[in-house]
């Protein structure tokens, strides 16, 4: 639909011309070619030449020879025209030559054709004027393609203010869409085709007289009606006394003779699916079906076609035209112009805006239009003209006149006709005037009469609204209406020069008989009988292609013309996009206020007096009085005094974070700061919070990403483009900056002024965004206080009132047997499985059986279980076996009473009845609840023995058939249902007021012009009344099917009967309410064609316009109308008829998702070898392509039905057999290259190996028995295999799974169906049950039980003759056999009890049900009909992520640990790609992300699938308000866990650090102990002083300082100090000369240099650490202090150092 599509611009666009190219050059002998009114002339010339091809019939000539010189001139002329513009036109542009020559021009090249043809046509006609050629002649078809020079007429307005690129790839993807679902009902008709061969065969055994001999069948060898029958004695029909049942076509009867439908071969069976598809006719076939073959393998075979083809594969036509007109009407937007207001702006008179005077013209109308529904027929001696009727009807259009004067004095002529609801009512002033003149009453101006009831639309705003709402400009719907009309004038032409010499037959002789005939097939009743009575007369020749013929424009009129028009109906029901986020918040604001306020019944006790419940303290003393305390009195202060606390212990750590503010103010000033902090609320305080955390973390991550890009870490990467994870990221990055204000501070260095003006819009845009935020919060904070609101009024009605939420007014509210109640009430199974460590949820095995048993609570599933094996019960009780006489059928019903009383106590004293907040009686479920049980239970008590038709008792028993209705109170999803259906009950109940009006009008019209007119003799060879008297013999219809002839001498079966002067059996014109009920079944498009047989017969040729505009506009316009607001009110049910345009293609997506799997298939083998070759060779899509071939070469081997003693079915199952080795063998290589495992892994695989088997155990049979079930169990395996087709074609595969997923989710609509048509049944039972025989009741269709009750049901749910049903149902006496005392033992009907039945049953199911299933199928198409512009992620990006997924997931087991996540985002590429060198702080988000839902456990395909595309979107513009709300909360909470791990993994970094340099000048320590020691020993032990030769020492030393620059220059960086005190003091020590006093060391004067790394002050810094190291080794317990102080205070330095230069490991993992 629209909401799917993107949302374009309408900008000035380039013309793009589809029409010819009609400007030529000019020149001067040809100038009159470029004249403007030479083209108009040249486009009605078109429509005058489709005129004389309509008039250019034999019959036609027959009636009005004239005709025929006139058509010859009109064509004569018309060909020497166009023959001049051809050559004017090749002389231009020439012939062959040029770049636009004549033959180059599409356009020119259909002119050529046509001109040829009209040739033909001409020369022709001479030659039939002449007689040379027959009239009658087939050349007469010469004349087939010249009606399509209609296309001239209006091929001007192919031009469209779009690129010509656009318009065609529209028209191409919209083709492509159209082919596919045609190839996917193709799929369906061959499906069951093949099935319906396998499975029947032919219909060609009937009963016949015992002797009938062969070559000698006649009508009257025939039983009465014709029956099928079975040769077979246990199955199907037998014959009765008197017949036998033999097969027609051994008895000499052509194949033209027994009819085309049937499932003879596969052509055969094809045509007659599409016949049952089209659901008309398809329930004789069942009929013929049942009486031939077992009674259950028909009702399998039909009801699964009805439901799959003509409900669900049908209905995708529905989608694709919607999805495809909603692109094109946004493209073409400028075309059909915009709704413009209805209100007129001229200035009138004070009188003229007066509501007095409004009222009193609308009460005018009102009033004309009950006189005129109160006509009626009153009989022929009557005089009609001069009645009370006609007298009032002169007196109303003199009182219209005199209105519309008025307006035309008040507001001038000018200004009165400016207004188009003026002109109509002008219109009707002039028509209405021209009506009550004597001679033209009760003419066709009865119309203007009749019309006068539109005026009344203007009473009730909201129905003009919808109105103008639904018909929006008349552009759209009118070039739809005009589009419609065109193809009717040119397909009927077009069939009238196909069929107009086919002898006997009657349909295409004429222009306006053809016309009727492809309107029926458009309206598709009675289309099948069209189509056989031409098949029939053409012969068996040319009867395929004439099959095909109709077929295809049946398929065109019914599935695409029709769904055009509710795609413009839907598109008129559209909301703009600017409104759509503006209703969403008007809606939540809506539902918040609704929730404020508590229901009716319980606001009640706010108008009784307060009796608050008191509490007496009994631990005060007792010399006191202690009066009672109310308890919400002590509750208020209590629940102070703890909020107070918390607020005021939450307020400290940010006071003492802010302890510099609070040290400038003034003691006065903190007290009234504490006491402002006490006063707020908890929400308040937890939203500053919230609202500091995000503020700190955002500049925290701000500043680490500002430090990195100003490092340049962004900077020398190649250029590529960014994912759209990466651009969704920074989109979400720069949104959260810019709300912070942070980007003053990134505006401006050197950016020009263009750059800073972008900025600043951008700015504007997101604080408009945090607008919207915050109006979404306070929406959601309004909520939250609606239902605080609630809860508070609640517990203070349970305060102060006692009998508040009081059972009954009696159970205490914590009594302990209302607990038990509510114990056994809400006791349920817990499906969620939860880990005791981790609080995860267990995906158990069986989950989806222990979401069922979930469902619904223990109590509620026994009442479920009781309800339905007492439906089960009903089913078994009909008019002969009574509930009243049979105690077994007794025995369920007090079991269904016993229980149901058992639950509603145990409801009651747990919830209340009424005036409790969970009361039993809180909605309509409650009521129906209670009104069931009451009428089982005095049903149980009364029991009444003699029921009477319509009695009191007959209609308690209706009643009781409510009982399944119980299931949509017990199911959640059934209620979800009943909401669906009853939400939208307004447009619904608008469209229903509609329709009646239209049927009023038209009610009206008939009854004033057809009132007795339709009454006529029964015998067709009688005229006057007078002489209708007597008897005579009439024929009898024996069969529909059979076309045999009458052999000479021979009359069809008949008996005699009275002559009878009466009106048809089914329907007059007679009183307003008989031609309401008329046009009722007629808009049905059921019996209208009888209605206009009737009508032209009885009343005249021209009065066939009526009925055919009544359903023109009912069929295009009316039920398309119940269809389209269907499905906008399901969409809005479903919360996506206000989604945008991005929210739509957001929820498609999760759609998608939902269905996307792992690739089920294996890793290619690593080496080249014979594995390796067989897999490319498996996985070549030329082999894949010929095993689809070889699966339909199989299933055409089921063309005709493998029969055992047909020769030809050995010949076909040998081939078969050739073909499941070849399968065989193919499955053999899938395993040999995936290995066995791996092929186990699809479904697929499974699949066909599973078929394959099949097939292998059917080849041993089959040679071992051949037999019957070996030939039947053949045709299975290849039915099985023809399935696998869908898996091999991408297109069948989805459109399969939109079927599919349609289905799921329409199973508790499919299951609320059953239910309602299971009630419909029962109560038919009861009041029908026992109906006498008639048209359509008879032994197959009837309601003596249930089982065939509900079969007839389903047929009426289809449209298939319900009305003739109904009236059958309507039989009253002297028609039938009436009894006083009971129901049983009359075969009457109840005619008002019918009426009510059949329209409300009719009206549910076929109007609302169904288009319910269209509205399923339409929300799911997207998953098909989405492309890669309109997808969010596109299926490369899914195909991409699966091919990961499978190289992560190497088990195929679908779940992955979450650190294997990593490695997964690690290994996406393309649009999914995450760069870690740019995004890295985005990876680490998602990773987190994965861990934090799932808890560390294992992540499924879907769970990975979900994260990407959440991150690939742009929350705010496709999320809804409360999945953004949430969505924008996780993702907070993530950034922030994120940040806190990424600063503590720093912390842990730097601690790391601490602890390998601690250690490190530990040791150092410890070598410098050692050292001391051996000083401090040395010198208390002073050894001799000794002369020794200097150039040792100084060699050692030299030696030292050569090793020693590396190691300083090392050492330097990690700990100075300590390095310079190690080489200080081994410098002291090597030079041998110190200077010492006692307790002191002292550095040599002159000391060699050492190295050039080691500065002054580090030397000097080292001789004070030495000789504080001395010290400290001489007092321990200062050595450690001081050392560790030490360390530490370098640390602290050096840490500051580091945390400058490593502000990279902020985003290290």
């Amino acid at each position: 639909m629209l909401k799917r599509k993107q949302s374009s611009r309408v900008e000035a666009q380039p013309v793009t011309d589809f029409g010819p190219d009609e400007s030529l050059s000019d020149n001067a002998d040809i100038l009159w070619i470029n004249k403007p009114w030479v083209h108009s002339l040249l486009r009605i010339c078109a429509i005058i030449s489709v005129i004389s091809v309509c008039m250019n019939t034999p019959m036609t000539f027959e009636h009005y020879p004239p005709l025929q010189y006139v058509t010859f001139t009109l064509d004569t002329l018309l060909m020497f025209l166009y023959t001049a513009e051809m050559i004017a036109k090749m002389h231009i542009r020439g012939i062959v030559k040029g770049d636009s020559s004549y033959v180059k021009d599409r356009w020119c090249v259909f002119d050529g054709f046509m001109v040829f043809c009209l040739w033909v046509s001409l020369v022709l006609q001479v030659f039939e004027i002449a007689d040379i050629v027959d009239q009658m002649s087939p050349w007469g078809m010469l004349r087939i393609p010249r009606p399509l020079i209609m296309i001239r007429a209006f091929r001007i307005y192919f031009r469209f203010e779009l690129p010509r690129t656009r318009i065609t790839n529209i028209l191409k993807r919209s083709g492509e869409q159209i082919w596919s679902v045609s190839i996917f009902l193709l799929f369906f008709l061959l499906l069951y085709g093949i099935l319906g061969v396998q499975m029947f065969g032919t219909f060609t055994y009937h009963c016949v007289v015992n002797d009938t001999k062969p070559g000698n069948v006649t009508w009257n060898s025939l039983a009465i009606p014709d029956t099928h029958c079975s040769p077979e004695l246990e199955e199907g029909y037998q014959c009765p006394p008197g017949f036998k049942c033999m097969d027609l076509e051994d008895l000499g009867l052509s194949r033209q003779e027994l009819g085309y439908s049937g499932f003879n071969e596969i052509g055969t069976s094809i045509f007659t699916v599409y016949e049952a598809a089209s659901q008309e006719g398809w329930v004789f076939l069942m009929y013929r079906a049942i009486d031939s073959f077992p009674r259950w393998r028909s009702y399998f075979y039909f009801i699964t076609l009805i439901f799959f083809l003509a409900w669900l594969v049908k209905n995708v036509f529905i989608a694709v035209i919607i999805e495809t007109f909603a692109e094109i009407r946004v493209q073409f937007q400028q075309m059909w112009g915009s709704r413009s207001s209805t209100t007129s702006t001229a200035t009138t008179q004070k009188m003229m805006r007066s509501s007095v005077f409004h009222m009193f013209i609308l009460s005018v109308v009102t009033v004309d239009v009950i006189v005129a529904a109160s006509n009626y027929y009153k009989g022929e001696n009557f005089r009609r003209q001069y009645d009370e009727f006609y007298l009032a009807e002169v007196a109303f259009t003199v009182l219209f006149d005199l209105e519309a004067l008025l307006k035309i004095w008040c507001l001038g002529f000018t200004g009165y006709i400016s207004s188009s609801l003026h002109k109509f009512e002008l219109l009707l002033v002039i028509g209405t005037t021209l009506h009550v003149y004597p001679d033209l009453y009760h003419s066709q101006f009865t119309y203007f009469q009749v019309l006068r009831v539109v005026r009344l639309i203007k009473i009730s705003p909201a129905l003009e609204d919808f109105v103008y709402k639904i018909f929006g400009p008349g552009k759209k719907l009118g070039s739809l209406v005009v589009f419609t009309a065109s193809l009717l004038i040119v397909m009927s032409a077009i069939s009238l020069q196909m069929f107009c010499f086919v002898e006997e037959l009657d349909r295409f002789t004429t222009f306006p008989r053809a016309f009727m005939s492809m309107f029926q097939i458009l309206t598709q009743e009675g289309w099948v009988d069209v189509m056989d009575q031409t098949l029939n007369a053409v012969g068996h020749m040319w009867a395929p292609v004439v099959a095909i013929y109709f077929i295809l424009y049946h398929l065109f009129a019914t599935l695409i013309l029709l769904s055009l028009f509710v795609a413009v109906i839907l598109d008129n029901l559209e909301l703009d996009e600017d409104l759509k986020k503006l209703k969403q918040l008007k809606q939540s604001e809506a539902n918040a206020d609704t929730k404020e306020k508590l229901p009716l019944r319980l606001r009640i006790f706010e108008k009784f007096p307060n009796r608050p419940q008191m509490v007496k303290i009994s631990k005060l003393p007792s010399d006191f009085t202690v009066p009672k305390i109310r308890e919400s009195f002590m509750k208020q202060f209590i629940d102070r005094q703890q909020q107070d606390t918390c607020c005021l212990l939450r307020s400290l750590p940010s006071a003492s974070s802010s302890s510099c503010d609070h040290s400038k103010r003034s003691a006065i000033e903190d007290n009234k700061y504490i006491d402002q902090k006490l006063r707020k609320s908890v929400f308040s305080i937890r939203a500053r919070n919230l609202l500091e955390k995000e503020t700190a973390v955002t500049k925290i991550l701000r500043a680490c990403t500002r430090q990195r890009m100003l490092s340049g870490s962004f900077e020398g990467q190649p250029a590529k483009e960014r994912s759209i994870l990466s651009v969704q990221h920074h989109i979400r990055q720069e949104r959260r900056s810019l709300r912070h204000g942070s980007n003053s501070q990134r505006i401006s260095r050197g950016k020009s002024l263009e750059t800073l003006t972008q900025d600043h819009s951008n700015t504007v845009r997101y604080r408009n965004a945090q607008r919207e935020d915050s109006e979404i919060k306070m929406i959601q904070e309004k909520k939250e206080q609606a239902e605080m609101k609630r809860k508070v009024q609640e517990e203070e009605l349970r305060e102060n009132h006692p009998y508040f939420d009081k059972p009954l007014f009696i159970v205490g509210r914590e009594h302990r047997f209302r607990n038990f109640c509510r114990l056994v009430v809400r006791a349920r199974f817990n499906a969620s499985k939860t880990d005791p460590v981790t609080g995860a949820v267990k995906n158990t095995k069986y989950h989806q059986l222990y979401d069922l048993l979930g469902l619904v609570t223990y109590l509620d599933w026994v009442m479920i279980v009781v309800t339905i094996c007492s439906c089960i019960s009903m089913m078994f009780e009909s008019p002969f076996r009574r509930v009243m006489h049979a105690p077994t059928l007794q025995i369920a019903e007090y079991v269904f009473v016993i229980f149901m009383s058992i639950e509603l106590n145990l409801k009651i004293m747990a919830d209340g009845l009424f005036f409790t907040p969970t009361a039993v009686i809180r909605d309509f479920g409650g009521v129906m609840d209670i009104f069931i049980y009451l009428v089982s239970l005095i049903f149980l008590c009364w029991m009444p023995q003699n029921v009477p038709a319509e009695s009191g008792a007959q209609l308690l028993m209706v009643l009781r058939c409510l009982r399944p209705l119980r299931i949509f109170k017990l199911v959640p999803q059934m209620r979800k249902v009943v909401r669906e259906l009853f939400s939208g009950f307004k447009e619904i109940f608008l469209v229903s007021i509609l329709l009646l009006t239209l049927m009023l009008v038209f009610a009206s019209f008939g009854v004033q012009l057809f009132a007795g007119k339709l009454a006529k003799c029964n015998d067709p060879n009688i005229i006057r009344r007078e002489d209708c008297n007597g008897i005579f013999r009439i024929n009898v219809s024996v069969s529909k099917n059979l076309n045999l002839k009458l052999r000479p001498g021979e009359k069809k079966p008949g008996f005699w009967v009275p002559r009878v002067w009466a009106n048809p059996r089914n329907f007059n014109f007679d009183n307003v309410g008989n031609a309401m009920l008329a046009l009722f079944e007629v808009l049905s498009l059921k019996g209208w064609v009888e209605v206009r047989d009737v009508i032209i017969h009885r009343v005249g040729p021209i009065h066939g316009i009526y009925i055919h505009v009544f359903v023109f506009l009912g069929c295009m316009i009316g039920l398309t109308l119940f269809v389209g607001v269907v499905i906008a009110n399901f969409n809005e049910n479903k919360g996506t008829a206000l989604l945008t345009v991005d929210q739509r293609r957001w929820e498609d997506l999760k759609s998608r998702l939902k269905i996307a799997q792992p690739l089920h298939l294996p890793p290619r083998p690593d080496n080249d070898g014979f594995r390796a070759k067989m897999y490319d060779i498996t996985q070549h899509p030329f082999f894949k392509r010929t095993i689809a071939l070889l699966v339909l070469a199989q299933s055409v081997l089921l063309s005709v039905k493998w029969d055992v003693e047909d020769p030809v079915t050995v010949p076909l199952a040998t081939m078969s057999v050739v073909f499941t080795f070849v399968f065989v063998l193919e499955v053999t290589m899938k395993i040999i290259a995936m290995s066995p495992a791996g092929f186990w892994q699809s479904r697929r695989n499974r699949y066909d190996l599973l078929v394959t088997s099949l097939g292998v155990v059917w080849v041993v049979l089959h040679f071992a028995l051949l037999n019957a079930y070996t030939y039947m169990m053949g045709a299975c395996v290849i039915v099985f295999r023809f399935f696998s087709i869908c898996g091999k074609h991408v297109t069948l595969k989805m459109l399969l799974l939109t079927v599919v997923v349609s289905m799921y989710k329409s199973f508790f609509i499919i299951v609320g169906m059953f239910l309602l048509l299971l009630c419909y049944a029962f109560a038919g039972v009861v009041l029908f049950g026992t109906v006498k025989y008639g048209e359509n009741i008879n032994r197959h269709a009837n309601f003596s039980s249930a089982g065939k009750a509900i079969t007839v049901l389903f047929r009426i749910v289809t449209g298939e003759d319900w009305n003739k049903i109904m009236h059958d149902c309507m039989v009253q006496p002297p028609f039938c056999t009436p009894d006083e005392f009971t129901y049983w033992a009359t075969d009457c009907g109840n005619y008002a009890g019918a009426l009510m039945y059949f329209c409300s049953f009719y009206v549910i199911i076929a109007y609302i049900m169904l288009n319910l299933l269209v509205a399923i199928i339409v929300e799911n198409f997207s998953l098909f009909y989405s492309t890669e512009e309109d997808q969010l992620l596109s299926y490369n990006d899914l195909r991409h992520f699966q091919i990961i997924w499978n190289m992560v997931d190497d088990k195929r087991e679908g779940v992955i640990p979450t650190f294997r996540v990593k490695f997964l985002l690690r290994l996406l590429r393309g649009r999914l790609e995450v760069d870690l060198d740019k995004d890295k702080l985005l990876f680490k988000h998602m990773c987190y992300e994965m861990e934090r839902l799932h808890n560390g456990g294992d992540v499924t395909f879907h769970d990975v699938l979900s994260m990407l595309s959440y991150r690939s979107v742009d929350i705010r513009k496709s999320l809804q308000l409360e999945e953004l709300l949430a969505r924008e909360q996780l993702e907070y909470t993530i950034e922030e866990e994120v940040a806190k791990q990424t600063i503590r993994m720093w912390l842990k970094k730097c601690l790391k650090r601490i602890r390998a340099k601690q250690q490190q000048s530990c040791s150092i320590i410890h070598s410098l102990r050692e050292s001391q020691q051996q000083e401090l020993s040395r010198f208390l032990n002073p050894p001799s002083i000794e002369t020794t030769q200097p150039s040792e020492d100084m060699n050692a030393n030299s030696q030292d300082n050569n090793m020693q620059p590396e190691t300083s220059s090392q050492q330097q960086l990690l700990s100075p100090t300590l390095s310079d005190r190690g080489g200080s003091r081994q410098d002291s020590g090597d030079t041998g000369k110190p200077q010492r006093k006692f307790g002191q060391w002292r550095l040599p004067s002159a000391p060699k240099p050492i190295s050039h790394s080691v500065s002054s002050v580090n030397l000097r810094f080292g001789g004070r650490t030495t000789m504080k190291s001395v010290v400290c080794k001489m007092n321990p317990m200062t050595d450690t202090a001081s050392c560790g102080s030490e360390v530490k205070k370098w640390w602290t330095r050096q840490l500051t150092v580091e945390s400058d230069e490593s502000g990279d490991d902020l985003l290290d993992i």
